[in-house]
């Protein structure tokens, strides 16, 4: 392996009072709904921040499975939007500094990579690494998206339950970091937004508001999310417009939600004028996959490439 420490250019340098936080948010693979892309630019474009280094995109992504974006005006190419991998120093709400990794998720040199971030972490003496994620989730728009926490140490999941047992599923790039720097001797943890996953290719404003949230709540970090309401609200209402065209899809919905609220019946106990309700009662995720397939075949038909969500 050729040096990690050639991967990345350092354009300033930082000095910490106390070990930062590293928050990554890698766009790509693990982004359902957009919600970790959302999320990193919400935070870029809310709280003042510096740009610390740079990878070299050359080495690290296939341009051709995600190419660049160009302009073109009249009778020649303007511009083009070439994708960047970022270090910042980002400043809270409090006055707190901490770093944020974004950009892309690597297509190459993933090992490489990993080590270079290594480097990183012990350059500034990171006491925290926490990764951001979004998966699709058998979970309706219309009730509070839920957050799955992991890690490495146990007092970094206190208070959460995991709902899922051991699983095996592809690697992906916010993974692996995880693991490694867990491996190497840094406190790391990571978010997942459970979006719903009717949304998944569509752009979910509320998954990125779960993730910041998610993030303030495991670090102490000050982060707004206000200025992500009404884009939130918006794409809610494109969602429930949608519903109001498409029997299909609003069935899925209501199974969705019979699912949650019986769900939270169970987690809360029986309640007066609620009964019991067993978990023999609660819908099947075949079921509801049924129906899920059955709605976006539908909808496939009737809008062919139509954006629930208005994204994009």
């Amino acid at each position: 392996m050729r040096s990690p420490e050639e991967l990345f250019t350092i354009h300033r340098e930082a000095d910490f009072d106390e070990p930062p936080v590293l928050v990554y948010a890698f766009a790509g693979f693990v982004d359902a709904g957009s919600g970790v892309r959302i999320a990193a630019d919400h935070i870029l474009a809310t709280c003042q921040h510096r740009l610390l280094a740079t990878f070299d995109v050359d080495e690290l992504l296939d341009y051709r499975a995600r190419r660049p974006r160009m302009t073109y005006v009249v009778d020649h190419f303007a511009s083009v939007e070439l994708p960047q991998l970022s270090l910042h120093e980002v400043t809270d709400g409090n006055g707190s500094r901490f770093l944020l990794l974004t950009g892309p998720e690597p297509d190459y040199q993933w090992q490489r990579f990993l080590a270079a971030v290594d480097l990183i972490a012990q350059r500034y003496r990171v006491r925290l690494a926490v990764g951001l994620s979004a998966i699709p989730w058998p979970i309706p728009h219309t009730r509070p998206l839920g957050l799955t926490v992991h890690g490495n140490e146990p007092s970094l999941l206190a208070g959460h339950v995991s709902v899922v047992g051991e699983v095996e599923v592809p690697g992906h790039v916010g993974a692996m970091l995880e693991l490694h720097l867990g491996q190497h001797g840094f406190r790391s943890m990571g978010l997942t937004a459970q979006v719903p996953h009717y949304l998944v290719q569509f752009e979910f404003p509320r998954a990125a508001s779960t993730l910041i949230a998610g993030v303030s709540a495991a670090t102490g970090l000050v982060l707004p999310t206000a200025a992500l309401e009404p884009s939130a609200r918006q794409a809610d209402a494109e969602v429930a417009a949608q519903m109001q065209g498409n029997e299909e899809f609003a069935t899925v919905v209501a199974a969705l939600e019979q699912q949650y609220d019986q769900m939270m019946a169970i987690e809360a106990g029986p309640s007066d004028g609620l009964g019991t309700i067993t978990e023999a009662e609660i819908l099947s995720g075949e079921e509801i996959a049924a129906q899920l397939e059955e709605f976006l075949s539908t909808l496939d038909e009737s809008t062919g490439d139509a954006d629930t969500t208005g994204s994009h």
